[in-house]
Formats: C-alpha cells, sequence, structure tokens
C-alpha cells in the first residue's frame, strides 16, 4: 500500500476504535427514492452533522455537497465510482450490468477520500463477472498510482443467486477482491458471526466493513449491526436504515455508537 493510500484510508477509521462508521448515500442513480426525502444536500447536511466518520455519495451530489466536507473534521467523502441497477424491476427488464462513471482522476478533482467499486457475484449476464473482475484490476492500478484507497464492495446481487447471503460463495467474491488489491472491503453480514468471522479471516488483514441493506426492523437491524462488530468487521456502512429513519439523529448517533463500543444490544431509539 502506498503513502497516499494508507494516509486516505487512516481517515476513515477512528483513533480510538480504529473502527469506520460510513454513511450510505448512493442509491439515487440504481434505486428509485421516495421523493418525500426531499432536497438532497439537505439531506446529506443532516447526515454530516451527526459526524459519521464518512460519506459515500456519487459525484452529481459531491459535486454540489462541497461545502459539507470542506471543513475540518467533516466526514470523509468516499464516492461510488461505478454504476449497477440495484433495483430488482429494471434488473428483470433491462438486464444485468456494470459501468465504470468515474474516473480516480475526477475522484481526487472532487475531493474524494476514498473510491468504493462493485464486485458482483454470479450474475446471469454472460460475461459480465470476467468484465466486472477486469474493470476492477485495472481501477485498482490507476486508484493506487494516484494514491486513492479502493473499498470494494463484495454481493452476491448477480440474478443466479437465490440466496445473497451464501457464506461460501460470499467469501469467494470476497477473496477474489483482495487477491485483485483491494484496500478495504464492503460486504454482507451473513446472519451467523461464525460464518462471517471466517469471510473476514479469508480476505487477510485489510479491514472489512459491513452493509445495511434496506430498511428493516429497528432492533433486528441494531441487533445485527452488533454481531457484524463482534464478529471483527472493521465498521458499518449503512444506508437506508439511516436516512430513511423517522429520527436521523438518533439513528446516526446509534449505529457510531455500535461501531465504536462494540455494543451487539443496542436498541434504536426513534
Amino acid at each position: 500500500m502506498t503513502d497516499g493510500v494508507s494516509i486516505r484510508l487512516g481517515r476513515l477509521f477512528d483513533r480510538t476504535s480504529n473502527r469506520s462508521f460510513i454513511v450510505a448515500f448512493d442509491h439515487g442513480m440504481s434505486l428509485p427514492l421516495d421523493p418525500a426525502l426531499g432536497n438532497p444536500v439537505r439531506l446529506l447536511e443532516r447526515i454530516a452533522a451527526g459526524n459519521p466518520d464518512g460519506i459515500l455519495l456519487n459525484k452529481g451530489m459531491l459535486a454540489q455537497a462541497g461545502h459539507i466536507f470542506a471543513r475540518r473534521g467533516a466526514p470523509v467523502p468516499v464516492l461510488r465510482a461505478d454504476w449497477t441497477p440495484l433495483d430488482a424491476a429494471m434488473k428483470q427488464e433491462q438486464g444485468e450490468t456494470h459501468r465504470v462513471v468515474a474516473t480516480p482522476s475526477e475522484a481526487l478533482a472532487l475531493g474524494a477520500g476514498a473510491v468504493c467499486t462493485f464486485l458482483i457475484g454470479r450474475p446471469r449476464a454472460e460475461g459480465m463477472y470476467y468484465d466486472n473482475v477486469e474493470a476492477l484490476a485495472g481501477y485498482l492500478e490507476g486508484a493506487h498510482r494516484a494514491g486513492l484507497p479502493v473499498i470494494v464492495e463484495c454481493t452476491l446481487w448477480g440474478l443466479r443467486n437465490e440466496n445473497q447471503k451464501d457464506p461460501a460463495l460470499l467469501a469467494q467474491v470476497c477473496r477474489t477482491a483482495a487477491e485483485l488489491g483491494a484496500d478495504a472491503v464492503k460486504t454482507e453480514y451473513v446472519g451467523d458471526r461464525r460464518a462471517e468471522e471466517k469471510i473476514i479471516a479469508c480476505v487477510g488483514d485489510i479491514p472489512v466493513l459491513t452493509l445495511g441493506g434496506a430498511k428493516g426492523d429497528d432492533d433486528a437491524v441494531a441487533r445485527a449491526a452488533g454481531e457484524a462488530i463482534g464478529s471483527g468487521a472493521r465498521g458499518l456502512i449503512f444506508g437506508r436504515n439511516v436516512w430513511q429513519a423517522d429520527d436521523i439523529d438518533s439513528r446516526l448517533a446509534t449505529f457510531a455508537r455500535i461501531t465504536h463500543s462494540g455494543a451487539p444490544s443496542e436498541r434504536i431509539e426513534s
């Protein structure tokens, strides 16, 4: 890992806990969002006020919301560098695909401290996984040359998968990302601490952060978050379970507390 990559990646992790709570706000290109959420920049301002360690967002939102990050102590902006349709109806109608939408130089010019890219396991589209691996390998090379860390989001969101949390298959995708040179991995919590420990172990010493997925039952989500941290995850990257909440401020505080204290039995106040 080059010095620039190490410095930028380190800024995402709390000095005391060595963990990171990142809010994912990159859904607008891949999923239909409720118009009732209102102005996305105002929502980003509310999220940033809760002091997460980072915010994951697309380049248009980072360009509009640069003022949020232009201060000492602000969350680190993590740029979503690629695109895939996540809406099930769109995937069924239009098919699966994956495209890079922001180069490392664009990410740096926008002020990103890291980028996040997909590695999507077992798609039905012919050749998509091979193309995804090739694109990721090239992206890692370019990003590292620029001193930019890459978080690889490893999932089983391909249409061949009946179980998107299959531990063995998920471990294989995570290991592939690690072998390609990922600086960190974002992946599912599979619902079993022992199985998650094995997934985390298979990538070596790079940080593993768990994703939140669709909005779920408050207490169940909090419990799963705590179990993920207890299994050895170095943090959470949660989106809809934060900004779709009735009380966003409370959600931010709770997930930050779970991340940095490792309290698996936390309840979400809302």
